[in-house]
């Protein structure tokens, strides 16, 4: 008597690949790096009776080498009022906020090209200050 041999079907593991492939999407996502400007050295100025400045989605920074970042992202002055018109996009007025955070040694030669550029995009300027005690 003959027997017929059956075979083994060894489907994958698709839980696993599941768990793999979350584990990946977080690992990314995790090591993603999103307007990361920790590179950039400014010291605020200093100043008395300071308020506190509505969020904003739009951040120019200029660090003490006069290098201009939006949003972390290091930009020409020449390219600044284009790319804050697209980062505010159709915001209403009252969420048109741009921070500008200046090192404090920086000379006004430099940062007034740069709220006039806002200025044109629309956007409002709310400079970063420091309480001073």
């Amino acid at each position: 008597m003959k027997f017929k041999r059956r075979k083994l079907e060894c489907p994958p593991p698709y839980v696993a690949m599941a768990d793999i492939a979350f584990n990946l999407v977080l690992f990314f996502v995790i090591m993603a790096k999103t307007q990361d400007d920790s590179q950039i050295q400014w010291e605020a100025v200093k100043a008395k009776d300071t308020q506190q400045a509505k969020n904003s989605q739009v951040t120019v920074k200029v660090d003490r080498n006069s290098k201009v970042y939006l949003n972390g992202q290091e930009i020409g002055v020449r390219d600044l009022a284009e790319q804050v018109a697209i980062f505010l996009g159709n915001n209403p007025p009252e969420n048109r906020t741009v921070l500008l955070k200046i090192h404090k040694d920086t000379l006004a030669s430099t940062f007034e090209p740069i709220m006039e550029a806002v200025s044109q995009a629309g956007g409002d300027v709310v400079h970063v200050l420091e309480e001073e005690r």
